[in-house]
């Protein structure tokens, strides 16, 4: 799968290396944070990817046990059998790798007693990065972590779309179609920041392009009744 070059990316990977190259004694936590739909996931996985990190995702539902387990998983390492002898195991792995540790969703952990004191202890037993991944409100949630708080390197707010952002997109989700620059204009002003409204309109123009046997697209061959905005379409009744 291709990845755009957007500019979020450019931002993680920069943090990212700040947490890998970092001088002694310097913290190695990262926190990654805004609003949905502006392309978290999908760059901090081409991150991991590019770093050999260790990546997971959290659920609502996961317990510290639950937590561990997956990164042992991840890491292909046994899975203990108690949450003292996982912790350990995670952090004996992460230490002699000093691979970096992605967690993502990682706003589920601000609402679970002890997680966020699991995770400082995780980087605390290893000294490798970690990096956390949240919603827009992560960083305000940590404030109250005091200690886990202050051991963060990289503070790193997540940018809202821009139109350089939109025509790299457009290479990869509406290939061989010219799209005049008032197009991508109006896809990210619609877009409300969102990645993820930009890429899911440019393969609506990208089809209907190719029914109507378009190779280039301006303004005026807009059909805008086929433009996602992120709300559900209204019934009509009669």
């Amino acid at each position: 799968m291709k990845i755009a070059n957007i500019n979020n990316l450019n931002l993680v990977s920069v943090a990212m290396e700040a947490l890998v190259e970092r001088q002694e004694g310097l913290p190695g936590l990262g926190v990654y944070y805004g609003p949905s739909g502006f392309g978290k996931t999908t760059t901090v996985v081409a991150v991991a990817n590019a770093t050999r990190a260790y990546y997971v995702q959290m659920r609502s539902a996961w317990s510290k046990k639950t937590l561990l387990e997956k990164v042992c998983i991840e890491m292909s390492i046994p899975v203990a059998n108690t949450v003292p002898n996982l912790l350990d195991s995670v952090c004996e792995q992460l230490a002699a790798s000093q691979r970096p540790l992605i967690i993502d969703e990682a706003d589920h952990a601000v609402s679970k007693s002890g997680m966020v004191e699991l995770i400082r202890d995780i980087y605390e037993g290893s000294q490798a990065p970690v990096m956390l991944v949240g919603e827009e409100m992560l960083p305000n949630k940590l404030k109250r972590f005091e200690r886990f708080h202050g051991r963060v390197l990289r503070w790193v707010p997540a940018q809202p779309v821009s139109l350089s952002d939109a025509r790299l997109l457009a290479n990869i989700y509406a290939p061989d179609l010219e799209l005049d620059t008032a197009v991508l204009e109006m896809l990210v002003a619609i877009s409300h920041g969102s990645v993820r409204r930009v890429t899911v309109n440019l393969v609506n123009l990208f089809e209907d392009a190719n029914i109507r046997g378009l190779a280039a697209m301006g303004f005026d061959d807009l059909d805008r009744s086929k433009l996602y905005q992120g709300e559900a379409p209204k019934r009509s009744l009669k």
